[in-house]
């Protein structure tokens, strides 16, 4: 056998066995932690026109009426944002994501009407705007 012919062997068999390789991975069957969904509940309160007061107590409420059965993760937190800006303030921390309330105390901010909730579990997922004043 010749030089190029042994490399040429060489080339289509590397090329043959990737080519299995990806096969055998696409027909993997798919892991729990695969199976799991992304859980985007609604946040409900506080909803536009709500009006919070520096140092008042509140529920923030989402719905929670229809979870998947696999939820990748079920710790939440809600932050608060301003306008565009997500801001470091977490509100609430560590409570299960299918509660569908907790409370949170108004922290000390500058007075706004584009104030929104973030509640984060899986993912993200903002309140409509609402106002903020001492």
């Amino acid at each position: 056998m010749s030089s190029h012919t042994s490399v040429f062997a060489k080339c289509f068999l590397f090329l043959f066995a990737l080519f299995g390789a990806f096969q055998i991975a696409s027909a993997a069957p798919i892991t729990e932690l695969e199976k799991r969904d992304v859980y985007v509940p609604p946040v409900l309160y506080p909803h536009a026109g709500t009006v919070w007061y520096k140092g008042q107590t509140h529920n923030v409420t989402w719905d929670v009426s229809s979870p998947p059965k696999q939820i990748t993760n079920k710790i939440g937190r809600i932050m608060l944002r301003k306008g565009d800006i997500s801001t470091p303030l977490i509100l609430a921390k560590g409570f299960d994501i299918l509660q569908g309330r907790v409370e949170v105390t108004v922290p000390w901010v500058e007075e706004g009407t584009d104030y929104s909730v973030v509640l984060f579990g899986d993912s993200g997922n903002f309140s409509p705007k609402f106002t903020i004043k001492e």
